[in-house]
């Protein structure tokens, strides 16, 4: 299973109402310094795939935040699809990551690795 595709695989598993930080997904992909290839992934991800890309977000010091890199789809979109799931958002347009950030079990996190390997 390529990069990408393992970038979809945990993205899938963040359940809704909750995010990961760039950094964070490149973390538990064991890549600690791919943060900005997760970006790059989720930027290609396929029209109409089942991968819930908005839940992934931006960080600035102990918030959560829309990046504005991604050219394929829009910071109001993205911010609509995660209002619609519960995340408030403060005037700035940030949220605090300590309410939303999804803190994955060990069970989780083994049910993944073994997606990781089919």
């Amino acid at each position: 299973m390529n990069f990408n595709e393992r970038v979809f695989v945990l993205t899938r598993a963040i359940p809704p109402g909750k995010v990961l930080n760039y950094g964070e997904v490149a973390r538990l992909l064991n890549k600690p310094q791919a943060s900005r290839a997760v970006g790059y992934a989720l930027n290609a991800t396929p029209d109409g795939a089942d991968v819930p890309w908005h839940r992934v977000v931006g960080k600035i010091g102990n918030y959560g935040r829309i990046s504005t890199r991604a050219l394929t789809y829009s910071v109001d979109q993205q911010r609509m699809l995660l209002e619609a799931e519960g995340v408030i958002f403060d005037e700035q347009g940030l949220f605090p990551l300590s309410q939303y950030l999804w803190e994955p079990d060990p069970a989780e996190l083994a049910a993944i690795a073994d997606l990781f390997s089919q």
